[in-house]
């Protein structure tokens, strides 16, 4: 991991900073601007004070005709990115700020309730294979027997390297005795809910429940069954979404872990759930350059899962296809000049 001087997430979660969150209050709108705050925050940065982030990032562009970006701190550098990221998002949004709208700026980050609302119910779907039921039942509407209170929620909520079967462990998760922290990554997260603690980044990140909350919330709810595709309805087509972001991995992460849980009411700082501190733990790994190679290939994973027609999704030429016969032609051709030069 990066020393704590760069590490974003120690940086993100300052007093005062823009990337905190502020004061929020339910807001329902069909203004583009906030409809696209609301992508933004699925799938860049969920925590940001927008207000702050727009107003601290204006003034940063002008100190910025004086000198570089390179010459101020890890957090203000990061706060500036995600500052830049928004305006590149949304053409015209500078106009915006700059006409004085203020309430849309105050609106532009908030998240939708309906994501929360919606996984609640869905995700009863995908906890056992197809066919099978959840013994006992669970409830659609009410979360109390949820979490450490069902063997099966439970299970996928228990911490990576805690033993569910374990009856002293299990009592003590369903107590409150032993406290879950965000960082304490569940089972679920895993492809398989297997985890290798000899190498903890295989299958992290790639389990069905991940690729099922994905899609019900970026590509549609009936695409859960189906060819992964955009539909029409779905916010990923809305929204001219052709790519997975690292930001909508960890927010999915965030969403299906709390409909997971026995909590009634999402919020960031529950300590509870304590759904913050799991946000920024991914996050931070997923931005973290140590970790790029595995990120990268994680994000080519997702890819070929969600938008398998991308180009960036493509891993190899289809074997004995016409393109890989001319891909081989080629490199016969320049292996033959290569031995006719030396």
């Amino acid at each position: 991991m990066s020393s704590d001087g760069n590490n974003p997430d120690s940086l993100r979660k300052r007093s005062g900073s823009a990337l905190c969150l502020g004061p929020r209050k339910k807001v329902a709108s069909s203004n583009p601007l906030v409809l696209h705050g609301w992508h933004f925050g699925r799938t860049v940065f969920a925590l940001c004070n927008y207000p702050s982030l727009l107003t601290a990032g204006i003034l940063q562009l002008e100190e910025l005709q004086d000198s570089p970006i390179e010459d101020y701190p890890a957090d203000v550098r990061w706060e500036h990115r995600v500052f830049m990221e928004l305006i590149d998002s949304y053409p015209g949004l500078l106009d915006h700020l700059m006409n004085g709208e203020e309430e849309d700026v105050i609106h532009v980050g908030e998240l939708l309730g309906d994501d929360t609302k919606t996984l609640k119910s869905a995700v009863l779907e995908w906890l056992v294979p197809r066919g099978q039921v959840v013994i006992p039942p669970l409830s659609r509407n009410i979360k109390s027997d949820r979490g450490f209170n069902h063997e099966v929620t439970g299970a996928l909520l228990c911490p990576a390297g805690l033993d569910w079967s374990n009856a002293e462990t299990k009592q003590n998760l369903k107590s409150g005795e032993t406290a879950v922290r965000g960082d304490q990554w569940p089972m679920f997260l895993y492809a398989g809910y297997d985890y290798n603690p000899k190498d903890p980044w295989k299958g992290l990140l790639k389990s069905e429940i991940l690729v099922y909350g994905f899609k019900h919330i970026f590509t549609s709810p009936s695409s859960v069954d189906k060819e992964p595709k955009a539909t029409r309805s779905g916010n990923a087509y809305l929204h001219g979404m052709k790519s997975v972001t690292k930001g909508s991995v960890a927010y999915i992460a965030t969403q299906v872990r709390f409909s997971l849980s026995s909590s009634s009411v999402f919020s960031w700082t529950d300590t509870v759930t304590d759904s913050e501190n799991f946000y920024l733990s991914i996050l931070d790994l997923l931005e973290d350059p140590d970790e790029s190679q595995e990120v990268a290939d994680l994000i080519t994973w997702w890819m070929r899962r969600i938008f398998p027609n991308s180009s960036s999704s493509q891993w190899c030429i289809s074997t004995n296809s016409a393109l890989s016969k001319i891909h081989a032609r080629r490199a016969a051709l320049q292996e033959q000049a290569s031995v006719g030069t030396t």
